[in-house]
């Protein structure tokens, strides 16, 4: 089953995450983080920070609150037969806990190898703070087999 390239460029729905402090400590914990300024923000404030900062990789488990998946049904991506292939960060700015961030993505490319075996989506996010300020760039590969 091949991923129609016609699809390059197509934007995803924008939506809205709140990066709550429980979240993040849940996060950090899951995630084996052992730094005080994930989980205390008497900690986060003697670093320096205005609250408790996201844990490094968080924006990405924020990308699961997308509200609508239909891009997914438009490509003919099938649940079953998907692998995450990469992830990727590059940050702009720090974020902290109550901030509502603003996911807006698109999909940069879709190719295949092994003669169409294995296609690959690439979705770039570009996410904001509430200001409007650049936080970070993520992309990610999904492998369809």
């Amino acid at each position: 089953m091949s991923i129609d390239k016609k699809h390059i460029g197509m934007r995803l729905p924008v939506y809205t995450a709140s990066a709550d402090a429980w979240r993040l400590r849940f996060f950090a914990k899951a995630t084996g983080e052992t730094n005080p300024v994930y989980f205390d923000e008497a900690a986060a404030r003697d670093a320096g920070y205005p609250a408790l900062p996201l844990p490094p990789t968080f924006l990405f488990s924020l990308e699961f609150e997308q509200p609508s998946t239909a891009w997914r049904d438009e490509l003919g991506i099938v649940p079953s037969r998907i692998l995450h292939g990469e992830q990727s960060f590059t940050y702009h700015r720090m974020a902290y806990a109550g901030d509502v961030l603003r996911y807006e993505s698109r999909v940069a490319d879709i190719y295949d190898k092994k003669n169409g075996a294995l296609w690959f989506i690439v979705r770039e996010t570009r996410v904001t703070n509430q200001r409007g300020e650049h936080v970070a760039d993520l992309r990610s590969i999904i492998v369809q087999r």
